[in-house]
Parts: structure tokens; C-alpha cells; sequence
């Protein structure tokens, strides 16, 4: 009997870890062919939204595949004339930006992360992950990266030299008067295009803001900061994690319950569209209290008809019938995009159709309808509201890449006026 039991307790030695290793085995096949999977759906879904009719201004494709150039630290020193303050472009909550220029003779923005930022390796691999497997006309390109071994994280990205929205719109550089009213309603269209490609593609921006969309010599728009992007699976309705974004901008349901959808770029981007029809700042402490939030006095004037009283007086609202007509009309889907309830939004994709629509002259009275009710509507603007924080002190706390509103987020661009 003893024997007996002797050769049951080898058998149980030797099968035991076998059958440990097959389990195993097929775990990992299972996790690879789930990754697998979720790469061809994210290329599927990136090539039908790139072949749909309405998006036919779409020039490039989502590279999947790519990867960014591996830069040395020692040649972005050299860059940068050694990380000189002289070429420092800007900073955010991530990291300082530097202008630089590579051997090759081509003007770049080093991003250089902070050593002392807990999350700082994981919001490399993050950046570098997403940038460089997108290319969008209207996206800012990632040239490269530092090793992840590299003594510092560094991100290499075009430089942009025509300054941000937020410059030209209330900023360094708003005297100029450079931004009429056709190219606005070029900047609304080609950010949404930009947004809606993230979109197609599973990617939530986060730090959607006029300081994160910069402009080209021709006023094209490059979105930048790519810094909060988060990958969302297409099964998964919200993705739960802390606060992050710019006061004034972020959805006031998500400062609420943390929750957070591509409905809540679409709230940001409707702060950026009455920025484009107001050159008023998102937050600006020296207005009255109840307007001190942009989206607030937006919403009022919006649904009681004080359009006029929104309106850049400079753009021409009251002495040029189309102008009045466009302008009336985007802030319709500004208002749209400022409701409250998140089913109440319409999609990226959605406010493209319908912007696009209106620069072209091409929407019927009713083609954009109302989703809210009248009573809803009214709701939006009882007291006790949660709108998007004012400040950084209200009510939360920001993480965002910049905690000051009115400064240039990105740093990709010239901002020293």
C-alpha cells in the first residue's frame, strides 16, 4: 500500500505542474488573441469612419503599425541649446517645452517631462503609444521619443509657429484681428474633424481647450496635448478615473461622478465655440459672478434669445445678414453641446455634419432640432447647477496639464509675444 501511495504522490508531483503550465498556456492565448481582436476592431472602425461620405475631407489614414523615431538625449540637449530658458516655450502640469531645431534642419517642440511627476513614464508611453500611430491633417505630429531608458523622457513634435486660438482669440495676440468670422467657422470645423478622427478610433482627448488647438501660417488647426488621452474599449460605456481637465472646460458630469464619455469632449468643444463667437476667455475672475463661467452666461444668453449680447461686436454679427445667420447657427450647436445630460449632446461626428452644413449654406431651417425640451431647457439654468469649475479651487481639484486658463497648455507653438 505504501508503494501504492508512493506512485500516486509522484504522479501528483509531475501532473500538478503540468497541468499548471497548460492553464497558463491558455491564458496567455486567450489575453493575446483578446489584444489581437482589439486591434483589428480599432482598424476596422478607423477605416470605415475614414470611408464614410461625410467624412471625405479625412486625407489620411489611422497608422496603426507606426512607430516614432528614437531620439538620443544627447542630440535634443544639442537641440535645445541644452535645455536653454531662451527656448522654453511653455510648460504644463507634465512637463516644459522647448523649441528646437534637429541636424536635419527641421524645427521641432521637445517636450521634457518632469523628473519629480510620479506618473511621468506612464504619460510617456502613453503619449507615444497613441501619437505615433495617428496622422490627421488636423492632429499635431509626433516625430519621436527618447528611449524609455533615456537618462530623460522626451517627446519630439512639429512646431507650430502661428501661436494658439486662445492667443488670437483673447490673448497676445487678439490686437491683430486676425481671426474673422469665415476662418472661425474653418477653426470649429476642422477641431471637430480632428476630435471626431479620435473618436472613430476609441480615443477620448480630455484637455479639449482653445490654449490645445494650435494654428499653422494658414490658420489650420493642429490639436495638440495629447496628454489625457485615454483608450476606451468599444464594450465599456465610461472610463472611471480621477479628475483631470482645465476649469471651464470640463464636463460638469464628470466633475460630478467621475465618469467620463466622448460626450465630454463634446462639452468641451462647445466652450470652444463660444469662444469663437464671443474672444472671451472659458473663465475670467473679473466678470460678474454669474458669468464668470463662459458656458453659464452662454447658455443664459442662448435660450433667451441675447445672442447679440454673446457676439464678438467685431465680427460683424449686426451689419452682415450671413454672418448673423452662421453665427445664430453655431451657437444653436454650441447650446446643444452644453447641455447637461449627456444623451442631450450630439456626437463629434454629428456637429461636423451640422457645421460643415452651415459653412456651406446648406442646412434647412429645421435641419438641426432641438434634443432637450423646453422644460428641460429651463432646467439647465436653475440655481444649484454644476457647471464646469471656474477655478481650480472650486469644488475639485485640477489635474490638468495646465493649471493656469489662460496660458498655453501645449507649448508646441510660438507663445512668447
Amino acid at each position: 500500500r505504501q508503494r501504492g501511495k508512493g506512485k500516486s504522490t509522484r504522479w501528483e508531483i509531475i501532473v500538478g505542474p503540468v497541468c499548471g503550465a497548460v492553464f497558463m498556456f491558455a491564458v496567455c492565448s486567450g489575453c493575446f488573441a483578446w489584444y489581437k481582436r482589439k486591434k483589428r476592431r480599432q482598424a476596422v472602425a478607423s477605416n470605415e469612419f475614414m470611408r464614410s461620405g461625410s467624412m471625405t475631407s479625412y486625407s489620411k489614414d489611422l497608422e496603426l503599425d507606426g512607430s516614432p523615431h528614437i531620439f538620443t538625449f544627447e542630440e535634443l540637449e544639442e537641440a535645445t541649446d541644452g535645455f536653454s530658458a531662451s527656448r522654453e516655450l511653455g510648460d504644463g502640469g507634465f512637463g516644459t517645452v522647448y523649441k528646437g531645431k534637429l541636424k536635419d534642419g527641421r524645427v521641432v517642440a521637445v517636450k521634457r517631462l518632469y523628473k519629480n511627476n510620479y506618473r511621468r513614464v506612464e504619460q510617456f508611453l502613453n503619449e507615444v503609444d497613441i501619437l505615433s500611430r495617428l496622422l490627421h491633417q488636423n492632429l499635431v505630429i509626433l516625430y519621436g521619443c527618447t528611449s524609455r531608458m533615456s537618462r530623460d523622457l522626451l517627446l519630439v513634435y512639429e512646431f507650430i509657429a502661428n501661436g494658439t486660438v486662445a492667443d488670437h482669440l483673447h490673448g497676445c495676440r487678439a490686437a491683430e484681428r486676425g481671426l474673422t468670422w469665415p476662418l472661425r467657422l474653418n477653426i470649429a470645423i476642422e477641431t471637430a474633424e480632428a476630435l471626431a478622427y479620435l473618436h472613430a478610433v476609441e480615443i477620448i482627448h480630455r484637455d479639449v481647450k482653445t490654449t490645445n488647438i494650435l494654428l499653422d501660417n494658414s490658420f489650420h488647426v493642429k490639436v495638440a496635448d495629447f496628454g489625457l488621452s485615454r483608450l476606451f474599449p468599444l464594450e465599456v460605456t465610461h472610463v472611471s478615473t480621477v479628475p483631470q481637465g482645465t476649469p471651464g472646460y470640463v464636463d460638469p458630469v464628470y466633475h460630478q461622478c467621475y465618469k467620463l464619455t466622448d460626450k465630454s469632449d463634446v462639452y468641451s468643444f462647445g466652450v470652444v465655440l463660444v469662444e469663437l463667437i464671443s474672444s472671451k476667455p472659458a473663465v475670467d475672475m473679473s466678470r460678474s459672478h454669474s458669468e464668470i463661467n463662459l458656458a453659464n452666461m452662454a447658455l443664459n444668453r442662448i435660450q433667451n434669445h441675447l445672442v447679440v449680447q454673446l457676439v464678438d461686436p467685431e465680427l460683424g454679427y449686426d451689419t452682415d445678414l450671413e454672418t448673423k445667420r452662421t453665427i445664430d447657427r453655431v451657437a444653436e450647436v454650441a447650446f446643444q453641446c452644453l447641455q447637461l445630460e449627456r444623451d442631450l449632446r450630439p456626437s463629434i461626428k454629428e456637429v461636423v455634419e451640422i457645421l460643415t452644413c452651415v459653412r456651406d449654406g446648406d442646412c434647412g431651417a429645421n435641419s438641426m432640432k432641438k434634443k432637450a425640451s423646453q422644460k428641460e431647457d429651463v432646467c439647465l439654468l436653475k440655481d444649484g447647477l454644476q457647471f464646469s469649475p471656474d477655478t481650480v479651487i472650486h469644488r475639485f481639484h485640477s489635474q490638468s496639464t495646465n493649471h493656469s486658463v489662460a496660458s498655453n497648455a501645449s507649448g508646441l507653438s510660438n507663445n512668447k509675444c
